[in-house]
């Protein structure tokens, strides 16, 4: 008859020391002893427990190391990073300040030469009513002939007419102005 595990745990040990037959001590005595190696081989196994531990916690502790010195290292770089993109994007603010700038300046000579243009334009087209009414009023060599011209070409080139011109109306005006003054300063001569 053989004492169980279940058996040693109902029981008190120190009953059957004081009291057990010769087999309940041989029986406890080989319990004990097994539950010694039992104990011995977990106490081993906690052992290589602790062990396995210690190393893993220690490759863990290097891992760490490892991973802050790596995250260090990118903090670093970002920040580097970033300084670059904050001077690429400084330069790009001034390159576009400098483009509005440029672009201002163009559109100031771009209506100046426009402006050049359209007096250029206004001044040939003067000239050329210039020379027209010159050519109109040729040919006249008194006062009186010049009033009948005058009163005939406002006739033909006012702006009311279908074949109306303004700006020639007005070249007109200033030629008969000027031809009237000499007129009457050569008569007051």
């Amino acid at each position: 008859m053989g004492i169980s595990e279940k058996a040693m745990d109902d029981r008190n040990c120190e009953e059957i020391l004081v009291s057990g037959t010769e087999d309940e001590l041989h029986e406890l005595k080989t319990w004990l002893f097994k539950e010694n190696v039992r104990l011995k081989m977990e106490q081993g196994e906690l052992r290589h427990a602790q062990d396995q531990f210690a190393r893993e916690r220690e490759e863990f502790k290097v891992e760490m190391a490892k991973l802050e010195q790596h995250i260090k290292f990118e903090k670093n770089r970002l920040k580097q990073d970033e300084s670059f993109f904050d001077k690429k994007m400084d330069i790009l603010k001034n390159a576009f300040a400098q483009l509005d700038v440029e672009r201002k300046k163009l559109e100031r000579e771009k209506i100046q030469l426009e402006a050049e243009k359209n007096v250029h334009v206004s001044y040939s087209r003067q000239e050329k009513n210039m020379e027209i009414a010159e050519m109109l009023f040729q040919g006249v060599n008194s006062q009186l002939a010049l009033k009948k011209r005058y009163k005939d070409l406002i006739k033909m080139f006012h702006p009311d007419n279908i074949a109306g011109d303004h700006e020639m109306v007005l070249v007109i005006n200033r030629i008969y102005d000027e031809l009237k003054k000499d007129y009457e300063m050569g008569k007051r001569a």
